[in-house]
Parts: structure tokens; sequence; C-alpha cells
């Protein structure tokens, strides 16, 4: 989905009745006045009557350009002294009697005989008398957040906005942007004037302080009841552009490849660029340019954060297919300017058809960035909601793991009682879901849901109950932590270290009427598993060290972020490819990445096919093949095995067989030496090959091979 908050899905739900939406950032800069601006212009496009309220551009010409044709309330003039400032007039907006209100900095201080003394305050006078108002403000300005945010900035916070402002508004989105990213725009002069910039790097801008601000940002929203809060960014795409060459099809297909991964896009300029037309073009694609000039040959690979890089084809990127890297490769083709539009595809698309039309439950999934985040206490406590409204509500399963504030929630709800399956001597404790569905409640409580049931049971996954349970005309709450789905198995994979055994397919959340964000700070998740409310005592030491690193933590909260907006905006899917062809050895380190590609096939909503193309006569050892082959039909592809004296050659002519297929195959392992052949992605490369997906393996795939290789 796009990365900017479409305001007017916000809107579309209750039709013409007011709303009030609120996005908050850590700090300036975080692009609070790019997105009302955007906004804005969408909802004027969809047919809205929008009108500025009040806005600051700044002098800033790309904010000028946003402002350009959009109407504005005409403002108040107030004389203080001997100047005469312009403030925003809220009788004036009530005469343009618009559907929505843009108003920005909604801390402001109201100047002179106003309506109202603050802001904030005119925005709910606006929603009261029905006409919606997206605004925004800065978290140091919430009055529980002020006096920690006036030790960390070093000046007092005067503008004050009270906690209840918030709960009152029906959508508060955090503007979640890296201090990284925050730090570099300053040192762009995009936040503060030139003369500032050192200071305010080493002021409000420190890389510490802008950390803590953003922690503050998230426990606020962390603490509001139902939380909705736009993407960060989990990792980077960074695609580097180059001096003569047309960046703009070269960077929608780096964005639609980042975007099918769930990547921010990282536009990266070499020397000689100009700027401003890049600047242009990264703010079409919702992209970020950095402020820094950088050379990919002369980068090492860890210090551009990216798990993905993208680069026009050429003598730099045969260079870097030539060497083992820790990121994947995307090398595209100069002139290239194809972008498909798939229709999203899941194996379940025909039971979202069937739910429309023969009344299947609802399902609502809470979703979480890791355990101990409070999807179940969620759960429960809206299971008690539903309970005081009459509604007959039945806990199907749950699984407290020994938190006394999650057991206590059961109190008082009807439980079914789970059903006991021995194997092997094992006795397991499983959801009853033929005892549930004979019960027949209104809703059902059903935790946990890839969870990988008992051997022997009915179903293999809790998800395939939970399905029967919605076929039931059941309605279901569930839970799952974002780590689980299986199309972000190997992002989850490099961020970690961990290999997620119990997944599930994405297609899974399509089914979700709704899905609940559980957001949690990474310290808050940490300190609750330092008070044992996640794992017991003698684990705790060793989650902290492991899965429950901050760093981890704060990219799996991020993963969940884009993954439940994500989960309802997955009609189509752009793609820079028609079909991916993955090139494979007779080795055993190529199995994994058959899984992978078909991954990210899947993602993209592409045509997936393996080749093994070896040369006449090689040794080759039987086992490895057949156990590729296996492979590539378990994930319904197509497999292609031939022989052929130039195997570069040969793929290169498979692949183009067919309209815009890309060849994707694993990265070479070794360092190159003088004297030695090429790596397979070089060979393509100079074999004629005009793109390539070079995929680094991860982890175990990277050890040496288990069988020698046959010779390609």
């Amino acid at each position: 989905m796009d990365r900017t908050a479409k305001a007017e899905e916000l809107l579309r739900d209750l039709g013409r009745r007011a709303r009030l939406v609120v996005y908050v950032a850590s700090a300036p800069g975080s692009g609070k006045t790019r997105r009302l601006l955007e906004d804005a212009r969408r909802l004027k496009a969809d047919g809205k009557r929008v009108v500025v309220g009040r806005i600051e551009t700044k002098g800033r010409p790309d904010l000028e350009r946003l402002a350009a044709g959009l109407p504005r309330v005409p403002p108040r003039h107030v004389r203080i002294g001997e100047r005469t400032f312009e403030d925003f007039d809220y009788d004036a907006a009530l005469r343009e009697n618009p559907d929505i209100v843009i108003l920005d900095e909604l801390a402001h201080d109201n100047l002179g005989d106003a309506v109202h003394a603050k802001r904030w305050q005119d925005a709910l006078a606006l929603k009261a008398h029905g006409v919606s108002v997206i605004g925004a403000l800065n978290i140091q300005h919430l009055e529980t957040v002020a006096p920690i945010a006036e030790g960390l900035i070093g000046y007092p916070v005067r503008e004050i906005i009270p906690v209840s402002f918030l709960q009152a508004a029906d959508e508060v989105v955090a503007l979640d942007l890296s201090p990284r990213l925050l730090r570099s725009r300053v040192r762009a002069g995009k936040i503060v004037n030139e003369a500032d910039i050192d200071r305010a790097l080493n002021g409000v801008f420190r890389e510490q302080t802008l950390y803590m601000l953003r922690e503050l940002l998230l426990r606020t929203v962390d603490n509001l009841t139902l939380p909705a809060v736009r993407a960060g960014r989990t990792s980077m795409a960074a695609a580097f552009v180059y001096p003569n060459l047309d960046p703009i099809p070269y960077l929608r297909r780096a964005a639609a490849v980042a975007q099918g991964l769930d990547l921010g896009l990282e536009i990266v300029p070499t020397p000689g660029i100009d700027r401003p037309s890049l600047e242009r073009t990264a703010r079409e694609l919702g992209g970020e340019i950095l402020h820094e000039t950088l050379d990919p040959a002369s980068v090492p690979g860890d210090a551009l954060r990216a798990s993905l890089v993208a680069l026009p084809n050429g003598r730099i990127a045969a260079k870097l297919a030539n060497a083992p890297l820790p990121y994947d490769l995307f090398i595209v083709a100069a002139g290239q300017t194809y972008l498909g539009e798939n229709a999203a595809r899941s194996p379940y698309s025909q039971t979202a058809g069937d739910r429309l039309r023969v009344g299947y439950g609802k399902v609502t999934v809470y979703l979480g960035a890791a355990a101990g985040a409070g999807k179940t206490y969620a759960m429960l406590d809206r299971a008690h909601q539903l309970k005081a409204e009459g509604v007959d509500v039945v806990v199907g399963f749950v699984e407290t793991h020994g938190r006394k504030e999650t057991a206590a929630l059961l109190d008082g709800l009807e439980i079914v009682p789970p059903k006991a399956v021995s194997v092997n001597g094992m006795t397991y404790r499983e959801f009853d879901r033929d005892a549930l569905i004979a019960r027949k409640p209104q809703v059902a409580l059903i935790d946990e849901l890839a969870h990988a049931n008992a051997p022997g049971s009915l179903a293999p996954k809790r998800f395939y109950d939970v399905l029967a349970v919605l076929r039931a005309g059941i309605d279901v709450l569930t839970t799952l932590n974002i780590q689980h789905l299986e199309g972000l198995t190997d992002t989850v994979f490099r961020l970690t270290g961990t290999v997620v055994r119990e997944t599930l397919p994405d297609g899974i959340l399509t089914l979700a009427d709704d899905v609940i964000l559980i957001d949690v700070t990474p310290e808050t998740l940490r300190q609750r598993l330092r008070d044992g409310k996640i794992y017991p005592a003698d684990r705790i030491e060793s989650a902290l060290a492991n899965f429950f690193r901050s760093e981890n933590l704060f990219a799996l909260r991020e993963l969940a972020l884009r993954e439940a907006l994500r989960a309802r905006h997955r009609e189509r899917v752009t793609s820079p490819f028609e079909r991916i062809l993955l090139a494979v050895g007779s080795r055993d380190i190529d199995l994994p990445m058959i899984a992978r590609a078909n991954r990210i096939a899947a993602r993209l909503a592409i045509e997936f096919a393996v080749a093994h193309v070896v040369r006449p006569h090689s040794r080759i050892d039987a086992a490895p093949v057949e156990a590729l082959r296996t492979e590539a039909r378990k994930t319904n592809a197509e497999w292609i095995d031939e022989t052929a004296e130039n195997a570069p050659r040969r793929l290169i002519e498979i692949a183009r067989a067919h309209p815009e297929t890309t060849i994707a195959l694993a990265g070479t392992l070794r360092s190159p030496r003088w004297l030695q052949r090429p790596s397979f992605a070089r060979r393509l490369l100079d074999a004629g090959a005009r793109e390539l997906l070079v995929l680094t393996p991860a982890g175990e795939i990277a050890n040496e091979p288990a069988h020698r290789p046959a010779q390609r």
C-alpha cells in the first residue's frame, strides 16, 4: 500500500459523520505538514470539500507546491504591540461549511480575542459542528510528555495539549521516523536554517534525544485504546542513482520491489547528481533521499544498513555481483520501464469471496510485534466489554503463559474446556473446535492463530480451525505475532537471527475484518520481560540477550506496523517483473532459495519458475537435484532441467522466452581471487543478462555445501 496515510479511507466507513484524525510526531521535520497537505490534495481530488484552516509551509518550495490550489480559510489578523499576526479564524471556518478542515500545530495558543483559547479546542468544536478535522502535533506538547521532554530538549514546553484530546480522536496516527533520517534532514537544511544546523544536531536533534522522544511517542500511542499508527521503517532498500541516467523508471521499479518486500525506500545520490530533481522523484515515490552522497563501490556493505541494494546494470553492479554481500542485490536494466499491476493472490481468496455470500463469522486479529505485547490481554478485555453489552462470548482457547494479569481476565468468562490429545506418550492440550461449534456462541476467543496442532489432529494448524469456526457463522477474536507470517520468514531471520518454525500464509490477514495493532515500545517489552510477565525466570536473561534485544524489537514492531496497514490494502500489487526464474545448481545450499524466491514471487503476485542448467558430462550428485525438483513441485513452480555448453547463455534464453522475466540466484559465498572463475552472477551479466536479483544466502544457507556443486 502507499506509504502515506489515505485520510479518505478513514472517513469512508462512517460516511458524513465528522471525524477527528490526529498525526503525532516525535520531533519537528517528521513530515506532519507534508502529510496534511497530501491528504488535503487527495481528499479534494476525491470530491471532498477540503479547506486549509491553518498550516505553516515555512517558505519551503516543496510544501508551497503542495499547498498551491488548496482553498484556505481567511485568517484572523491580530495586532499585538506594533506588529500584526495572522491566526486561524474558527468562525470563518464554520462559515465555509467544508467537509474537512486541515489544521496544523494543534498545540498552538490562539492569539487575541479568539473563540477558544487553544487550537485543539477549535478542532473539537469543529467536529461537534459536523466538520471533520485532520490535524497534527509534536509529542512534546502532550501534558504527560512535556515534563520529560523539557529535560531532553533543554527548554520549557509552554503549549500543552491534554491526553483527553487524543482520547477523543477517532484516529491517532504516529509519524514514526528514524532519528538517522531526521538528522539527515537537519543536515540538508530541511528543518532549520543553515546557520542553526550544528546547534540543532547537538541539541534537540541529538541522536539520543530523538530516540527518547520517539520512545515517548510510541509509549503514548501504546496507551491509547485503539491506536492507528503509520508504518515506520523495518529496514531499507537503498537505490543508488548515477548522473546521466533517467532515474524515474529505474526508481519506480526499485520502489515496487521495496514495497512488495515491506522495505522503506532510501534513494542514495552518487557524485554529480542533480539533487533538486531527484528530491522531487523521491517525494513522488514516497521515498527518502539521503543528504550524504555515496559511491557504492567504496561503501562497506554493512554501512549501508540496507537489506536490498538496487543498482543500474554496469561496471559497479558487476563488481558487487562478483563478491559475497550482506544484502540482496537488484541489478536493474538501463531503460527498462515495465511495471505491472497484479491482482493480489491468496489461497484464501475464494474463502474471502464465500464470506460475502454465505454468512461467515467475522474475524478480528490482534497483531503484535512479539510475545508480551498485550494481545491476549486486549482480546480478553474486549471480551468483557462484549459480555457487558449482552453479547454471547465464549473462550475457545486462551494461553495465559502463567501471566497473572491475563489469567485474572478469564474470570467471569465462559470457557470451552480444551481437549487432551495423547501421542507417543505425550499429552497435549488443544482447542476443541467441535465443542465450540456445537456451543455456537456469537463470539469466540481463539488465541495463537499460528499454533501448530498436536500430531494427528484434524487440522495441522490452528488457523484451519479458525476457518472452520468462521464457516459456522461464529465471530472470532484471535492473536498473532508478526514473525509468524510466512512471507516475512526471511526478513525476521535477517533481523533477529531466529528461524520461526510456526508460520501461516500471509493471505490469512486478508480475511481479517479488523487488524488491531497492539503496539508497545521495545523498552516496555524488555521491562515486562525483566518483571517476569513474559517468560519464566530461567529464560529471562537469555531472551534479553537474544530475541528481545532492543534492535530486534524495534524491527519487529515496524514489521507489525506495516503489516497491520498492508492487511487492509491488498487488492493489487505493483511489480517490476512478470516472472522470477530462479537459477539453481546441483547443490544443497540452493534448496532454501526455492522457498525464499517463491515467497518473493508470492508477495509480488507474479509467476515463478526454477531452472537447473548444467554443462554436459558434469559430475552430478542426483540427491540434491532430486531434492531441488521436489521442493520446486511443493511450491507449484515450473521445473526446467537442461544441459548446455554455456549455462549462463542458456538461462538467459530461457528467461527471454517469457516476457518480463528476471533471473534470480543465490549470491556467491567466496571473495574474488586472482585467476579464479567469476561468480555465476557475474558470468550471467557477462553473457548479456539485463537484470538480476541476487539473493544473499542467510545463516545455515551460507555454510560449505554438503555436496560438491556441478559446474555450470
